[in-house]
């Protein structure tokens, strides 16, 4: 049975996990990925699931591919998930086009129990019943029942070919329309070129990119809704703020390299005590001697430095975080809680929604009390990210009508 006793409304489950990692170590990371992302679904129950996942097939899609069916397969077919009786999975494949590529992976699960849900058809600018189980992937460009973008070339030239972009859905669920945004942000190329300024030049790429998305998905062309957009943002903490704050009694060494002068190096000491290393700074090094800060009661004293939603907080909103950074865990499948020393762990993967999707998810914790964000598998390896969910209910009557419904008495599409 969905939906936790007596709880009236619709129970709605989000969750944003990259699984990138799962595809370079398939047989000892998905198992155990599979069994925890199953253990959130039993305790929730949600009558409609969705799981956007980024670097869907890992850095080499094609050599993936079999694992990539093994996993698609696993999840539609799997005791754990026999009462969604309906589902939509949204694959982006077409890994040989450098303009297209997203490596994007939508899936959405319906519950048995769950009567008379739509989907929207952006092409016939209508409502389609939502019947099956139903697998779309290579060219989704060519899928009227979504939206999918790659952001262009001259958003990140540093990366001759990234894969990051934005794949949009909308629904309808309990007379209720609001669209799912699973979006992958743009990361820190260099630790030392983020440490250079507050904010990070990186920081500004990302802003650009999800103002866009958001400028996109609520533009003219259709009936405007409630919108959800969780995936890997890539939010990083701000770098030089951060150091200045773990290495306040340091004093810097900075190494550079011998042919050209450039910084390659800095080495944060402290004054005394013999001198000892508190970090290290490199391109792809942030090693810093105690992670315990980054655990410490979830990291809640370094949320001061998650600065990068505050430019977008008319448009978005966010639930209290109360969890650690989400990445970068190491891939070790012993070491469930270290984080890897290649970036300033951060609080990459998040799950943000409109102000009317807010008032949604903020009416169904007034009423029953059974909103939670959070992360999944806090002890276990998922890879060097992990899920992140949000859990909330539809209260009956909530959010913006649903127009232009398939079936509707003289409905033609426009």
């Amino acid at each position: 049975m969905a939906g936790k006793a007596a709880s009236p409304g619709t129970a709605v489950l989000l969750v944003t996990a990259n699984v990138g990692s799962l595809f370079d170590d398939p047989e000892n990371l998905q198992k155990n990925w599979l069994r925890e992302f199953y253990q959130v679904v039993h305790v929730h129950r949600p009558h409609f699931l969705a799981l956007h996942c980024q670097e869907f097939g890992g850095k080499n899609y094609e050599a993936s591919m079999s694992h990539v069916d093994k996993f698609v397969k696993e999840l539609l077919s799997s005791d754990a998930m026999k009462e969604y009786n309906r589902a939509r999975v949204y694959l982006d494949e077409n890994y040989k086009s450098q303009e297209h590529f997203t490596a994007l992976g939508s899936f959405y699960f319906l519950h048995e129990s769950l009567k008379n849900i739509y989907q929207f058809d952006f092409k016939a600018k209508k409502y389609k019943k939502v019947t099956g189980k139903e697998i779309y992937s290579d060219t989704l460009e060519s899928t009227p029942m979504l939206e999918k973008e790659k952001f262009p070339q001259d958003y990140f030239p540093e990366c001759k070919w990234s894969r990051k972009g934005f794949l949009r859905t909308r629904w309808c669920l309990a007379d209720c329309a609001f669209d799912l945004v699973n979006i992958h942000l743009f990361h820190d190329a260099s630790n030392l070129v983020a440490w250079e300024t507050s904010p990070s030049v990186y920081s500004g790429i990302r802003h650009k990119a999800l103002g866009y998305v958001l400028d996109r998905i609520s533009d003219q062309r259709f009936q405007k809704a409630s919108y959800f957009v969780f995936g890997d943002f890539n939010f990083r903490l701000d770098s030089k703020s951060v150091v200045e704050t773990l290495c306040t009694k340091a004093t810097m060494q900075t190494v550079r390299a011998a042919d050209t002068n450039e910084v390659v190096k800095l080495i944060f000491r402290e004054s005394d005590n013999d001198r000892k290393v508190m970090l290290q700074l490199e391109k792809k090094l942030f090693d810093y001697f105690n992670q315990e800060v980054f655990r410490d009661d979830n990291g809640t004293a370094l949320l001061e430095f998650d600065k990068e939603l505050s430019v977008f907080k008319d448009r978005l909103y966010e639930l209290d975080i109360s969890f650690p950074p989400s990445y970068p865990y190491s891939e070790d499948c012993s070491q469930g809680r270290q984080y890897m020393n290649t970036r300033c762990p951060a609080w990459c993967d998040r799950v943000l929604m409109s102000p009317s999707a807010k008032e949604l998810v903020l009416r169904s914790e007034s009423e029953e009390k059974v909103v939670t964000y959070d992360h999944i598998g806090p002890s276990v390896c998922m890879g060097d990210h992990k899920p992140v969910f949000l859990a909330f209910r539809i209260a009956p009557g909530a959010g913006r009508r649903c127009q232009r419904l398939e079936g509707t008495p003289g409905e033609t599409p426009p």
